[in-house]
């Protein structure tokens, strides 16, 4: 790992000591069951305990945090740093800049990811939401309004109420890892 984790931010994915650093990778098992990076240890962002982060840590060159596109990454690394865990920094660009890079990594099974899920709940709420209000009572446009409220929300703040209760779902927690490697027991 090079010396910009002394200043913990980014990282371009190139520049990530695999052997040296630990690599925690915050997404939900479902979709590190789908691509991980091989020498990654899956502790999802809604499961991060920084005590266990900084034991797993101890006697690495520091702690990399990997997610899809960066935002959790994000949000993990703060709270690490704010719990004192030393020299964290993040993944620039993720997953997907990191299978971009074309650096290794290991396939699994399809699955959906937390974005797609969001996406895809929070449609459904709006046209439920609509249908309701057009058929049954205006009240139900409520719905509608409230998902896109939290929409903007979450797109002003980069944190999703709907993706951090999505992700505690069971088809989200599923461990399925064949070599152990992907949990934090």
């Amino acid at each position: 790992m090079n010396d910009s984790l002394t200043n913990p931010d980014f990282l371009p994915p190139a520049e990530v000591d695999r052997a040296g650093c630990l690599l925690l990778d915050v997404r939900t098992p479902a979709e590190y069951a789908q691509v991980h990076v091989p020498e990654a240890v899956l502790l999802p962002l809604h499961e991060l305990e920084p005590t266990r982060v900084a034991a797993l840590a101890r006697g690495k060159s520091g702690c990399v945090v990997l997610c899809r596109s960066g935002s959790r990454a994000r949000q993990a690394a703060e709270k690490l740093r704010a719990a004192g865990v030393p020299r964290v920094a993040v993944v620039e660009g993720g997953m997907q800049a990191w299978e971009a890079a074309g650096l290794p990594v290991n396939r699994g099974r399809g699955g959906i990811s937390l974005e797609r899920q969001v996406r895809m709940a929070a449609g459904a709420l709006v046209l439920v939401g609509v249908g309701l209000g057009v058929w049954v009572a205006p009240a139900w446009l409520g719905l509608a309004a409230f998902v896109g409220a939290g929409l903007v929300f979450a797109g002003a703040t980069d944190t999703c109420g709907m993706a951090l209760i999505l992700a505690r779902m069971p088809w989200n927690n599923g461990r399925r890892c064949a070599n152990g490697a992907c949990a934090i027991q």
